[in-house]
């Protein structure tokens, strides 16, 4: 049995559909800790609800319809925060699944001094949970951030265990929670963008959501026991790193160097600009002359990623904003595209002329 802590569109549409295409499927029940309308609704629908997979793959278009039907209950930890601890304490409970954003992933200065019912931050109502699972004799835990954070899951355990010492609580249990418990670093990788505007399943599914053809989960174990090893969209590996760095440079390269290309234009969308004749042109080139060639080697099959990448930014059915993009760019930038830029000249003794045209 998996505790989801979110029930946003994200998790709803990867991990959660992924749990029922498992053989045996994985069952899970769900906290919402902000608001409550979403477990209800995924109460009122008995945890059911569609995916609509929409997009390119493989040179065609891709418009079909998945049935989830891995969620067993939807809790809302503001209320029901006992019966929360009560599946804590079920034998029964495997794995913690996680997509609190990357703001979760904080500590609360109100949880500091005592144990509130329920605790405000995240890391700290999951020590909670954890503590009643470790006094009702359970076994180890799997705990699986999907949090889109570098080594998420340590970052994770670190401030579990920083609660721990403002709770004084036993060493014990501290242990239990640092050795026992299985924290897997991931990288996660799919667009789910929510509702869509059209379906004829609108009217029928208000959970109805959509996400891209393309899926991709990392997870740094070999551990053959980890519950989705036998998804085809999960990889398991020793290290994260050339994974994060491919998409890091390519992906999320791509959309900034898109961001930066199409300023001063008409162009609103991704879509959009990687249709203009000019633009779609000029970013084949960047990322085909210009990152891929620095990070050959270093990432298995650059190329066929960014190839991937372009189809994934040609969906029909996807309108990603580039204004969105555009929020802290020049932080992004830094990170995405500066590295490229140095790499690439120290490699080939020259700075690369498209890139560099931008900076």
């Amino acid at each position: 049995m998996i505790l989801q802590f979110g029930a946003g569109n994200f998790l709803r549409g990867f991990t959660d559909l992924f749990a029922g295409e498992l053989n045996p499927p994985l069952e899970i029940t769900v906290v919402q800790s902000t608001g409550r309308e979403r477990a209800d609704a995924l109460n009122a629908a008995g945890g059911n609800y569609h995916v609509a997979i929409r997009g390119f793959c493989d040179g065609g278009i891709i418009d079909e319809t998945q049935s989830v039907t891995s969620i067993k209950k939807a809790l809302h930890a503001g209320t029901q925060w006992d019966e929360i601890l009560e599946i804590a304490a079920s034998k029964k409970l495997t794995t913690i699944l996680s997509n609190t954003t990357e703001a979760g992933l904080a500590l609360d200065e109100r949880d500091q001094s005592e144990e509130p019912s329920p605790p405000f931050s995240f890391p700290a109502k999951l020590l909670t949970v954890l503590r009643h699972h470790f006094e009702a004799g359970g076994n180890s835990l799997w705990i699986l951030p999907c949090e889109l954070v570098e080594s998420n899951a340590d970052l994770l355990r670190d401030l579990v265990l920083e609660q721990a010492a403002y709770w004084g609580l036993d060493t014990d249990l501290t242990d239990w929670i640092e050795v026992e418990c299985r924290w897997v670093n991931s990288l996660v990788d799919r667009i789910v963008p929510g509702r869509p505007d059209q379906h004829p399943l609108l009217e029928e599914d208000p959970l109805l959501i959509s996400a891209e053809p393309f899926a991709f989960w990392a997870v740094d174990t070999y551990d053959p026991e980890f519950p989705f090893s036998a998804h085809p969209a999960v990889v398991t590996t020793g290290d994260l790193l050339p994974y994060t760095l491919r998409k890091v440079r390519i992906l999320n390269g791509a959309h900034s160097a898109l961001v930066a290309k199409s300023k001063g234009t008409d162009l609103t969308t991704v879509r959009e600009a990687i249709e203009d004749p000019e633009v779609g042109e000029w970013l084949s080139r960047v990322l085909f002359e210009e990152i891929v060639p620095t990070i050959e080697g270093r990432c298995e099959d650059p190329e066929s990623f960014a190839r991937e990448t372009l189809d994934r930014f040609r969906n029909p059915f996807l309108n990603h904003e580039l204004s969105a993009i555009a929020l802290n760019h020049e932080a992004k930038w830094n990170v995405r595209i500066e590295p490229t830029i140095q790499e690439f000249e120290a490699k080939f003794g020259k700075a690369p002329a498209l890139l560099s045209a931008l900076s």
